[in-house]
């Protein structure tokens, strides 16, 4: 993602990126063994993988930061999972890691950019929060 974006352009090609990551494992899941085990992995992984996107873009309609937070708290356990999932499938053996390798590569990377937009925007949070708190103290003590 480029550092000139505005948040606007940011959330429009995340949630545009974070379907088509969606779509990609949609595609994989389809090309998997046709095994029981790989039915109930594949199963979760397409759960938690559109549920990545879904979860995005829930975030971009959040309605105060700390529901934008929650949601993108969402999406990050989601992308973790999407991982654990395939990382599965590859250990047990009913898919090779090349085959999920730029796959894997994507979640990772959508995983970091959520966990940066967590960090970044906790300490406004923490610090709004914590100015509502001390002209709370502040009003009690005036009265």
């Amino acid at each position: 993602m480029r550092s000139d974006m505005t948040n606007r352009e940011f959330s429009d090609a995340m949630k545009q990126r974070t379907k088509a990551y969606a779509v990609r494992v949609i595609e994989a899941v389809e090309a998997l063994p046709d095994k029981p085990a790989c039915w109930d992995l594949g199963r979760q992984l397409l759960r938690a993988a559109t549920s990545v996107a879904s979860n995005y873009r829930a975030a971009c309609r959040s309605r105060s930061t700390a529901e934008f937070i929650a949601k993108l708290g969402n999406v990050e356990e989601e992308a973790d999972e999407a991982l654990l999932w395939m990382e599965l499938l590859i250990d047990a053996g009913y898919c090779a890691q090349p085959k999920l390798s730029g796959l894997m590569t994507e979640g990772n990377e959508i995983l970091r950019i959520i966990v940066t937009a967590i960090k970044s925007t906790r300490p406004v949070a923490s610090s709004a929060s914590e100015d509502r708190q001390a002209s709370a103290r502040t009003s009690k003590t005036h009265r």
